[in-house]
């Protein structure tokens, strides 16, 4: 750690003994009790000049069109030739137009059109570049062919600054080759609860990794300042998030952090002086809240602590729609938000046209002042004179843009792969069963084993992580991949089982399994039991152990959780977390030269506390009663080698069950929820089993096969107003999941067609049920044929829904004849436009 740093650290101490008691819960921070920052760079005169120069002359409708940011999947290049607007993205789902998986020369042609449309003038006035913004958040992982380096986690495990610095670099370059302008990257919150969807993208649970961390990430990603690589032309503009304390939000996506002013300053304030000093052009406000406050609308926080005691002079962007959550405030309308310090707001949906002309109408007004105003254009007019944006030229005329080549280039993969190597945690080595011999013949067996979407986790390709074959990934390698290229050059025999069998017993398997791909929202779990229901990965592996099979499990996981009963069936266990797209370097660390030697020894240390028990998801070093299985640092080697006792598999009873999004899944609904059939003016008829039907008949249950035996229910409407519906234990709140685009999906087959319109709905909590028609959907698929019918959730919102208290989130109604069959209905990110709300 720098000097700067220590005396940071000094001053924290110095800072908490002086600082009076806080009204208790205040969402009102105290700026001079903070700390403060050199930002770096120095303002340059000849760039001030330039700004005012451009800000004069600027109309206040060019003005506030630089405060706004589009998602591509909401606008089309043209409408920049009338509305000036500051920025676009892409969101995780909002590809080239439309496609998710576009190659890189479509993501350099998109951003050509929107810069041209972007300059085209004929007023007078200025012609200002339009950046686009990209959550490249472990290598430019929106793009197919890409470097995926491990997450967060993962590097947090690593504790190498070197390497961060080569990870930022890498994944600058091959954003600028696609000629995107800026990453949302890196995250640096502290997690102090791991039940949350996004620890992954936490290098830690203490702040002091952030801080040790966050001044070379920005320096790899933006260059370094003062030199004159600093935002050159294989670099790009970086983004420091989410300000502040969206770790401490009790494991819940968007929540609210309880706790005292000392506590958000002293653990979530981590990394960003550091990040400050070392020049981070932007910073992303926090779709939390604290104490109460949307962090999007916190005056106190966003001006005070960040701009005006940090001394952070790059602009405010906000996330996904985060400003339409400030009280008083819509998507589409928010003074609130650019008042308390927002600079840039960041929309997604038809309404931005809208937003435009309310924050236009409030800067004419006064409610947002002219100096506010010039305060944010200023701020973002910096940061794009200061990445070259005015000066370079078109996305493809710049200095990397096209050069496709290095978009997953050999030596970039190379960094990928010594990332994966000291990423990996050794937690178990009984009988030194590792380094295996490459000569051996090895099993290979697990779902994850040749899956690169599980081994890359979220943010991969897609949002969620999810639909994606290893097809999707040229470049990549899987875990198998890696371990048969080692095997076979050392004449030994590898063989993929992903269910473990084989026809001569192997000398060791290798066990790869893990949580599935996922990010907000769905990512969200009550507690920290790795797989409380499907029990097929530890049958697996003791399976295997009971034959004599010496095991090693590579564990694949987001976060620490609770595997005793898997740590006790294997001999060696690994934490691989979420490795990303260098598969070969969990081989390197598995196995030995083929001289005998140790070719990689392991060196990652668990940046998380592991949990004793499921219901230890708050477990930190700093905690009182601090109980970990593993602690924090911990960490096995081949040369510091231990031993790790039968653990205790009882699991606590009377914990909340997980439902991960699902609603009904391999032929069950989430523990507590029932499967209810409801006859219009009759009782309602729960299903204790897979069979039965309403008083009057009106509609039966039963079950059926699709991939396994019953995972799946035909229901058969005889006629008359009757629906089949999930209710859950308590009501859920869904305000997150609509906010965020998340939809209704339902696998769904049509036996008959039916006789009457049929539709989709949702229960709240006062009993109303809103629906939408998809009888139209349904006629569009084959008959007889598995098709997914998709409703956004605002769709349900919109039509009246309270989305904070669902009751029965799945509802299919008809009043005519009709058989289907439904096998998995779940709350999931789905590529529909709003506009598709029934038919």
């Amino acid at each position: 750690m720098s000097a700067s740093l220590s005396t940071f650290t000094i001053a924290l101490l110095l800072q908490s003994a002086a600082m009076p008691p806080a009204v208790p819960l205040s969402a009102v921070a105290h700026p001079e009790l903070w700390p403060t920052a050199s930002a770096r760079p120095l303002r340059d005169p000849k760039v001030e000049a330039r700004i005012e120069a451009i800000l004069k002359r600027m109309s206040v409708a060019d003005k506030v069109g630089q405060l706004i940011q589009v998602d591509i999947a909401s606008i089309d290049p043209s409408d920049l030739r009338t509305y000036k607007l500051g920025s676009i993205l892409n969101g995780g789902n909002s590809g080239p137009r439309g496609n998710d998986l576009a190659p890189p020369v479509e993501w350099l042609k998109l951003a050509d059109e929107f810069y041209d449309a972007s300059m085209a003038r004929s007023d007078g006035r200025p012609a200002i570049p339009v950046i686009w913004g990209t959550d490249a958040v472990h290598g430019n992982n929106n793009i197919p062919g890409a470097t995926l380096f491990p997450h967060n986690i993962g590097l947090g495990a690593a504790r190498d600054r070197d390497l961060m610095r080569d990870i930022g670099h890498v994944t600058a370059i091959e954003t600028a080759a696609a000629g995107i302008d800026w990453t949302f990257a890196p995250t640096l919150a502290v997690v102090r609860d791991d039940r949350w969807g996004r620890t992954y993208e936490s290098y830690s649970e203490e702040p002091t990794i952030q801080a040790d961390y966050a001044g070379a990430v920005i320096e790899g990603v933006q260059g370094k300042v003062g030199t004159k690589e600093f935002l050159a032309p294989d670099h790009v503009i970086a983004t420091t998030k989410h300000f502040l304390g969206d770790g401490g939000t009790g494991g819940r996506d968007q929540g609210d952090a309880r706790i005292p002013e000392t506590e958000l300053r002293d653990v979530h304030l981590g990394g960003y002086p550091a990040a400050i000093e070392a020049g981070t052009q932007s910073v992303m406000a926090s779709f939390s809240s604290w104490n109460g406050a949307k962090m999007h609308g916190n005056k106190s926080l966003l001006t005070g602590v960040l701009k005006d005691r940090l001394h952070f002079d790059g602009f405010v962007v906000g996330d996904w729609n985060g400003h339409g959550q400030v009280e008083g405030c819509s998507n589409e309308s928010c003074a609130a938000a650019i008042n308390a310090g927002l600079d840039m707001f960041m929309y997604s949906g038809s309404g931005w046209k809208t937003l435009y002309d309310n924050t236009l109408k409030q800067a004419q007004s006064g409610e947002i002042s002219a100096a506010r105003l010039d305060d944010a254009v200023r701020r973002i007019l910096r940061v794009k004179i200061r990445a070259g944006t005015f000066d370079r030229g078109r996305p493809s005329s710049r200095a990397l843009a096209g050069k496709m080549a290095l978009i997953g280039a050999a030596d970039h993969r190379a960094i990928a792969r010594r990332a994966v190597q000291e990423s990996l945690v050794l937690l178990k080595n009984d009988g030194g069963l590792l380094p295996l011999k490459p000569s051996a013949n090895i099993l290979v067996a697990g779902g994850g084993a040749d899956n690169i979407a599980q081994q890359a986790g979220g943010w991969s390709l897609t949002w969620q992580g999810t639909g994606t074959t290893n097809a999707n990934f040229p470049n990549a390698e899987t875990i198998w991949s890696g371990i048969s290229t080692a095997i076979k050059a050392a004449g030994g025999t590898a063989t993929l089982s992903e269910d473990g069998s084989y026809s001569r017993k192997p000398d060791a398997a290798i066990v790869v399994f893990g949580e599935q791909p996922y990010a907000e929202f769905k990512g969200d779990r009550p507690n920290l039991d790795y797989s409380p229901e499907d029990k097929s990965d530890l049958e697996l592996l003791r399976k295997l152990k009971a034959a004599g099979v010496p095991v090693v499990a590579v564990f694949l996981s987001g976060r620490p959780l609770w595997v005793n009963a898997e740590l006790n069936a294997s001999d060696a266990f690994v934490a691989a977390f979420l490795p990303g797209s260098e598969g070969g370097g969990v081989a390197d660390v598995l196995f030995r030269k083929q001289d005998g030697g140790i070719a990689h020894d392991f060196r990652g240390k668990l940046s998380f506390s592991w949990p004793k028990r499921p219901d230890q998801f708050v477990l930190n070093r700093s905690d009182p009663g601090y109980d970990p299985l593993f602690a924090f640092g911990y960490g096995l080697s081949y040369a510091k080698p231990g031993v790790v006792p039968k653990l205790d598999e009882t699991r606590p009873t009377g914990m909340a069950a997980s439902s991960n999004g699902t609603i009904f899944g391999k032929g069950r609904v989430p523990e507590g929820w029932s499967l209810t059939l409801v006859e219009q003016g009759q009782s309602k008829v729960r299903l204790l089993g897979a069979t039965g039907t309403t008083t009057s008949r009106r509609l039966t249950a039963s079950a059926v096969d699709r991939r396994r035996q019953e995972d799946a229910r035909a229901f058969v409407w005889a006629g008359g107003a009757a629906d089949a519906r999930v209710e859950t234990s308590g009501p859920l709140d869904l305000t997150r999941e609509s906010n965020g685009e998340l939809s209704l999906v339902v696998d769904v087959r049509v036996d008959r067609a039916g006789s009457a319109p049929v539709s989709l709905g949702m229960v709240s909590n006062d009993g109303k049920v809103v629906t939408v028609p998809i009888t139209g959907a349904l006629a569009a698929g084959k008959a007889g044929a598995w098709q997914q019918v998709m409703v956004p959730l605002q769709c349900f919102a919109k039509r009246g829904a309270d989305m904070a208290q669902v009751t029965a989130p799945f509802v299919i109604a008809t009043d005519g004849k009709l058989a289907l069959s439904i096998s998995d209905v779940k709350i999931d990110s789905a590529p529909v436009p709003m506009t598709q709300c029934g038919g």
